[in-house]
């Protein structure tokens, strides 16, 4: 076992992230709950919010690199959305193979449900919250998101050169 032990801050951002992966799993279930009688997982509905929120068409690996996850499963998943007629993919300028994705009026219509079923509960979620705490939770997250992205390219850029 290692000598060297955790700074007060390390020991701050360990439960930090215990507890955000805690909350990772109560907002899945939670939005598996809200979702699950328009035929939606939290899974689809981030992917289909990804497609909506991008400010132009995009490929899967970008939408996957954009949320953090595997291209592969970010895949499997618009592939059936697409046999679903929920996104349909268009031809890429830039890449052959790589298409674009984007909802379809019915994924727009989906996603649009799914939203009004979120705005009642995000807004019951957040009582009692002020928006300086909610900001401070967003700055670090979003600061340690950064760091945790600058560590990816640094190890990518590292065994690339091996």
């Amino acid at each position: 076992m290692s000598d060297e032990q955790r700074t007060e801050e390390g020991e701050a951002v360990t439960a930090l992230v215990l507890d955000v992966f805690r909350l990772n799993g109560r907002l899945q279930l939670a939005g598996d709950r809200l979702v699950s009688e328009l035929g939606l997982t939290s899974a689809r509905w981030q992917i289909l919010g990804a497609i909506a929120y991008a400010d132009r068409p995009e490929t899967v690996a970008w939408h996957a690199r954009t949320m953090g996850v595997h291209r592969q499963g970010v895949q499997r998943i618009v592939n059936e959305l697409n046999s679903e007629g929920v996104v349909e993919f268009q031809p890429n300028p830039h890449h052959k193979r790589a298409h674009l994705v984007v909802l379809t009026r019915k994924g727009e219509k989906l996603y649009e449900a799914a939203i009004a079923r979120q705005i009642p509960w995000v807004n019951e979620l957040s009582e009692g919250l002020s928006s300086d705490d909610i900001a401070t939770a967003q700055n670090v997250i979003g600061h340690l998101k950064t760091r945790l992205e600058e560590a990816s390219l640094r190890q990518d850029q590292s065994s690339t050169q091996s």
